[in-house]
């Protein structure tokens, strides 16, 4: 099920800034040679990361889903000066490709790409004060991921997370596992006095998750 009207999406595209010839070149390759490309930010969801960040002007950044790097480089483009992106992905075969995307990218040196396990990397990162954190991986470990990031987000500070709607099936009667645990995650979220919540029709969803 598409959220957006495909014509719609379109329109959105054309009265966005342009997709950076970088990132065309990411979204391109990564439709042609990796699995599950609609997993890619791309280019109106990419420049929603970019404008969020620009408004923000965050001092660090985490990201758990790397995937091929196209989501780490919009978040980049709003870093403030010695602003740093601490990005996480399990599969260990995109590496090659993500540490080539990103040598390519004039936020190189204010990029760190980690490897392995989302929830021991955070762990390992637990010095770090967060501006903003993308969580973009296994679904059903969204809010585990939530509640690993939530104390070191800044009050103040932004949570993206991405997919929670699921391609409707959220407000659907769908209940496959994935679809469960999405739902879940909503409705915890909704009720968690800690923050402010919002979700955008963006894509498959979008959640602002603005820490109080």
């Amino acid at each position: 099920m598409e959220i957006l009207d495909p014509l719609l999406q379109t329109y959105l595209e054309q009265h966005c800034q342009p997709e950076p010839e970088l990132l065309r070149g990411i979204n391109r390759e990564t439709y042609l040679k990796v699995l599950k490309p609609h997993m890619l930010s791309g280019h109106y969801q990419g420049r929603l990361l970019s404008m969020l960040s620009k408004m923000m002007q965050p001092q660090c950044i985490l990201e758990i889903g790397t995937y091929t790097g196209y989501s780490t480089l919009c978040l980049a483009e709003g870093l403030a000066k010695n602003g740093t992106i601490h990005t996480i992905e399990v599969n260990l075969e995109m590496e090659e490709m993500i540490c080539k995307n990103f040598a390519a990218s004039p936020h190189k040196s204010s990029i760190f790409p980690h490897f392995g396990d989302a929830q021991q990397i955070v762990l390992e990162l637990s010095d770090k004060i967060y501006d903003i954190a993308f969580i973009d991986a296994d679904k059903k470990n969204n809010f585990k991921y939530f509640e690993l990031v939530i104390g070191q987000i800044r009050p103040g500070g932004l949570i993206i997370v991405d997919n929670v709607l699921w391609k409707g099936k959220v407000y659907s009667e769908a209940s496959d596992t994935d679809t469960r645990s999405i739902r879940e995650f909503n409705n915890l979220i909704t009720a968690d006095d800690r923050v402010e919540q919002l979700i955008l029709p963006v894509r498959d969803g979008i959640t602002l998750i603005r820490k109080k």
